[in-house]
């Protein structure tokens, strides 16, 4: 299925659409968004990507992260994406956004202005099977230590958001 996506300036202003795979072979600027989710015991929801992702199959990343649709709210986009990955659905709140940029596999760069939101949820996900092939909670402690020593196991996108904006999102 061909998918438009948002793309933006730098300050998050939409300036066209394009489409998906397009935008990630020409590391365009674009709107997106990552789910962290944690129970009450501060252990996050982590996802293992499926291995027929285009990109970073495999890998161990963020509850959930997607890009809206060129008609929809990033409010509707973060739920819709939720329900669609993990088949459950929270509130949400937007903790940081930023920008970054990263060269993938498959000759595809992610260069995303990333919104970035949390709460709290205590039940099991069902898994979309052909979103993610895995799950588990982690405590944040034990997550630092695992992505320290094993980064390659971790998408690239959820890296930066744990060695660069913990702090923001737990103030």
């Amino acid at each position: 299925m061909i998918e438009n996506i948002i793309v933006v300036d730098e300050f998050d202003n939409q300036i066209s659409e394009w489409e998906k795979m397009d935008v990630h072979r020409k590391a365009l600027l674009h709107r997106a968004f990552s789910i962290l989710v944690f129970n009450s015991k501060w252990e996050l929801m982590l996802q293992q990507r499926d291995l027929w992702k285009y990109h970073s199959w495999g890998k161990w990343t963020n509850t959930c992260c997607s890009h809206p649709r060129v008609w929809e709210s990033l409010e509707d986009a973060v739920h819709r994406r939720l329900l669609e990955e993990m088949w459950f659905d929270t509130e949400l709140t937007e903790k940081t956004e930023f920008i970054y940029k990263v060269e993938l596999d498959n000759e595809l760069t992610e260069h995303e202005y990333l919104h970035v939101f949390t709460w709290i949820y205590n039940d099991e996900p069902k898994l979309n099977r052909e979103e993610a092939m895995n799950w588990r909670w982690i405590s944040i402690d034990d997550l630092k230590v695992d992505i320290h020593n094993n980064p390659d196991n971790y998408t690239k996108w959820f890296f930066i958001i744990v060695r660069d904006y913990f702090d923001r999102i737990f103030k």
